[in-house]
């Protein structure tokens, strides 16, 4: 595995602890561009009562602001769970160029999501994203089935 990816994955494996402490789904995510980090996000949609607020989309939002710009060419996005379809385009607005993911929705039984993954829609579309998989997975899908469990077990 890329000594890169690894860091960067445990970082956002960091933020994902920080958002299931908060109260929201555990997910992390970087924006990474020439080895920087340039955004960090994690899913606050709970504790700032806002559907959008997922992890990527956050670190999206964070690395626009330090830049500027809404251009996000040559950067990757690191998170630890495989992104939504509204996180997925929003990757592609800002032009980000690779996603690297830990958690598929498919290998959680995420049925929510139906067939659902990157690829498939990132083949509706003519632009181009490159997705690289099986970064820290069994850390990523261990932090979302623990938070599942403390949520059954709070209901």
């Amino acid at each position: 595995m890329d000594r890169g990816h690894d860091a960067f994955m445990r970082a956002a494996l960091a933020e994902a602890e920080r958002a299931m402490a908060a109260g929201n789904v555990p997910v992390g995510s970087l924006i990474v561009r020439d080895g920087a980090v340039i955004g960090v996000g994690q899913n606050r949609a709970v504790s700032e009562c806002d559907p959008t607020a997922h992890a990527e989309v956050d670190a999206i939002r964070d690395a626009c602001r330090k830049l500027g710009s809404t251009d996000l060419s040559g950067a990757s996005c690191y998170t630890t769970m495989e992104p939504c379809p509204m996180c997925c385009w929003a990757l592609q607005e800002a032009k980000v160029s690779g996603l690297i993911l830990g958690a598929r929705h498919a290998a959680m039984r995420r049925t929510d999501y139906g067939d659902y993954s990157v690829e498939k829609l990132l083949a509706l579309t003519k632009r181009r994203l490159e997705v690289v998989t099986g970064v820290r997975v069994a850390e990523c899908e261990a932090i979302r089935r623990n938070w599942q469990g403390r949520s059954a077990s709070q209901a």
